[in-house]
């Protein structure tokens, strides 16, 4: 309900009255145009395709604040809870009884969004996820502008390295894409390389918990179609991007949701197959090498 009013001159004043009910169907175009237009209007400035270039400044720069050297980005994925569409069936609907999209990214140093991979329907399997998106796709076939393998640093005789990212047990040990080793009891070596995976990887938990807590949407089940769900999230990325770059707000990850109160995001548990290449295993060898040698650091025998 919206209130108009307004004065007419003449020997006294009147005003006049009215009001008028914007519908349901108004305010959900109005949110989807929104934001598709913030999306439309940051995204080339502050969530940019990376180039090669990009992509050694991003691993500069993880090794620089991490100590992970030949680091592309830091991965994860989330289910975002939505309400069940109408009509919708089961294209949406999971195992666990929820309805929900998935929300894959790509996190620098900074905790800044590089890439980001919207939609994978809920009914697809934690398996199929990677697999199906445009950067699983573009990270299988080499089309990313991936940077060339490169010597780390103080370790010539190792020979040149890949470019890797980092991500947790969820996703499938590759050339160019990190996990930890598996298990608890863990020789020395592994267990430093594990910490150390771990202490880079937290830069996109920490995105993720950051995005939570600027915005209000991610604190319970999004009560929107699909689709406009899609749009909100693609621009409250953009966003976190353009508040990092251009403020100097501190923002902190949003502490654990309340009793009864569900949150809009949750984690994904497996995202592709765990039946890694021969060479995927000598790369993380070869870098648990590195970290209890020539990049071993003062406070990690602690580990």
């Amino acid at each position: 309900m919206t209130d108009f009013s307004s004065h007419l001159a003449g020997d006294s004043y009147r005003t006049i009255s009215f009001s008028y009910r914007v519908g349901h169907s108004t305010v959900a175009g109005i949110v989807a145009d929104v934001a598709k237009a913030i999306w439309d209007s940051l995204v080339e400035d502050y969530m940019p395709v990376p180039t090669t270039e990009d992509w050694r400044d991003i691993a500069a720069e993880f090794y620089h604040r991490w100590n992970f050297p030949n680091c592309l980005g830091s991965i994860d994925g989330k289910h975002v809870v939505i309400q069940a569409p109408n009509n919708s069936g089961s294209l949406f609907y999971n195992y666990k009884g929820t309805f929900y999209f998935v929300l894959l990214a790509v996190v620098d140093a900074k905790y800044c969004f590089r890439v980001i991979d919207v939609g994978s329907y809920g009914k697809t399997s934690d398996g199929g996820t990677l697999a199906n998106r445009l950067f699983g796709n573009g990270l299988r076939n080499g089309t990313l502008c991936l940077p060339e393998d490169t010597l780390l640093p103080g370790a010539d005789h190792l020979g040149p390295q890949p470019h890797v990212f980092i991500a947790d047990e969820a996703f499938p040990l590759r050339r160019d894409l990190m996990r930890p080793f598996p298990g608890t009891t863990l020789p020395s070596r592994h267990r430093v390389f594990n910490y150390r995976l771990s202490r880079a990887r937290l830069t996109v938990e920490n995105a993720f918990g950051i995005l939570a807590a600027q915005w209000r949407i991610y604190r319970r089940v999004i009560g929107v179609s699909p689709a406009n769900a899609e749009a909100c999230v693609k621009a409250t990325c953009v966003l976190h991007n353009f508040l990092r770059r251009t403020t100097g707000t501190v923002r902190y990850p949003l502490t654990p949701a309340a009793d009864g109160e569900a949150s809009a995001l949750q984690n994904v548990s497996r995202v592709g197959s765990n039946n890694a290449a021969r060479e995927a295993m000598r790369v993380r060898e070869t870098l648990a090498d590195y970290f209890c040698a020539e990049g071993a650091v003062p406070w990690q025998p602690q580990v």
